[in-house]
């Protein structure tokens, strides 16, 4: 009997062990740093053995293989009477000693497999951060207590590693591609919502979209001009209630400054609005490439102080102004977007009104589109319908993509107000 509790010794034993080194092993780093930062120092432990597994993995491995030797010599003796007595009862032939010894053989590799190293490890991928947290301190202490066998060991692998020119110590960058596979797991787990799936999604794109996608259009911003009247001025401040307005000298590409509309709010009570007046320009004016991204946008309004900036192209040419807000507003999506702002409207389970301005990247994740051919040519959907048909577009003008039908459904001048899209089959 005394040697039937040594196998259950033997196999609890290697439970612990194969536990131990999966766990630590399979213990996720982020994880583990966010326990650590709340105080919890066997997490601490955990990271430090990760970083520096050669000891652990070669005790592990001493370990494990010692108590299989150990395992397949007392099991063949404990069992073995035991077998012999029962299978007598049926045969007692001349291959009675073998059949007995194979069938303990067999009985004690089902009960290693199953006990000291399926089930164990199967815990420990389920759950690898408690497990490792659990067992770490009792790993490092046997470590210590073998020490001389774990440094000739460990000495000759790191020798093979060098030899073979392999890492010595396990790298774990976290990439672009770690997050958004993790983003998709807390998705379909549900820990993470539809919005805060987006938002972060977005974020990964700011380096991908250019400013010209979140920007106002040259034919859409409002402007004084220098010889406007105070009936003029007061005119547009009412059509169109800003904080800043551009002050140019008869069109976009001749810009004099720009003027707070609180600075002729007190003209206005006052009585004294006739016109521009030169004292309340504001001549600093920022001026940003449109090929900059979003992120170089944010970037550039963290030095600058002023509310917004002027976008020209490679010719110095006017073609948009942007604010904060509307680089934020890219992004941000539907958490800042009133639902009168929306630029994408869903008619029915098929169909959508979409602006013309709509940036693609809104399109794709509302339609669930994978891509957009030659995505680097065009900003808006209006440019990828401008793109697709070679032309300036015309009403009911229509391309097909992605299994959508994209028609032109409004027009004002050549741009493109609206798109119908309809899913086809």
């Amino acid at each position: 009997m005394s040697e039937l509790f040594g196998i259950g010794i033997l196999i609890m034993a290697s439970a612990l062990f194969a536990m131990s080194e999966i766990g630590i092993a399979a213990a996720r780093k982020i994880k583990l740093r966010v326990m650590a930062g709340e105080g919890n120092h066997k997490a601490q432990e955990v990271l430090d053995l990760q970083q520096n597994p050669g000891n652990f993995f070669a005790m592990i491995q001493i370990a494990l293989n010692a108590i299989s030797i150990l395992g397949g010599i007392i099991g063949e003796q404990a069992l073995t009477p035991y077998v012999k007595d029962s299978l007598s009862l049926v045969y007692q032939g001349q291959m009675l000693d073998q059949a007995s010894f194979m069938i303990s053989f067999l009985i004690i590799t089902a009960l290693f497999i199953l006990f000291a190293d399926l089930l164990p490890k199967r815990m420990a991928i389920i759950l690898p951060e408690e497990t490792a947290i659990k067992l770490v301190t009792l790993m490092r202490w046997i470590t210590f207590l073998v020490m001389p066998l774990v440094f000739f060991f460990n000495g000759v692998s790191n020798f093979l590693l060098r030899v073979l020119k392999l890492p010595m110590e396990r790298e774990e960058a976290v990439t672009t591609e770690d997050i958004v596979a993790m983003m998709d797991a807390g998705a379909e787990h549900g820990s993470l919502q539809k919005q805060e799936y987006d938002l972060i999604g977005n974020v990964f794109e700011l380096d991908n979209v250019t400013i010209g996608s979140a920007m106002t259009p040259r034919d859409q911003i409002i402007y004084f001009d220098i010889t406007d009247s105070g009936e003029d001025i007061s005119q547009k401040i009412i059509d169109h209630p800003h904080n800043d307005f551009l002050v140019c000298d008869g069109s976009l590409d001749k810009i004099k400054g720009s003027i707070e509309s609180k600075s002729i709010l007190r003209l206005v009570l006052k009585g004294e609005l006739n016109g521009i007046d030169p004292h309340f320009l504001t001549q600093d004016i920022l001026y940003l490439p449109e090929t900059l991204t979003l992120s170089e946008g944010l970037n550039a309004f963290k030095v600058a102080t002023q509310p917004f900036a002027v976008i020209v192209n490679e010719y110095a040419t006017v073609v948009g102004l942007v604010t904060v807000k509307d680089m934020l507003g890219s992004f941000m999506g539907e958490l800042i977007t009133h639902e009168d702002d929306q630029q994408i409207i869903k008619r029915d389970d098929k169909s959508w009104l979409i602006e013309g301005l709509t940036p693609i990247g809104d399109v794709m994740r509302q339609l669930n589109i994978d891509d957009f051919p030659e995505r680097n040519q065009y900003e808006t959907i209006a440019g990828f319908m401008i793109h697709r048909l070679k032309h300036l577009p015309r009403k009911t003008e229509f391309c097909i993509h992605a299994g959508y039908k994209f028609e032109v459904l409004d027009l004002e001048g050549v741009r493109v107000e609206q798109l119908l899209v309809t899913k086809i089959k």
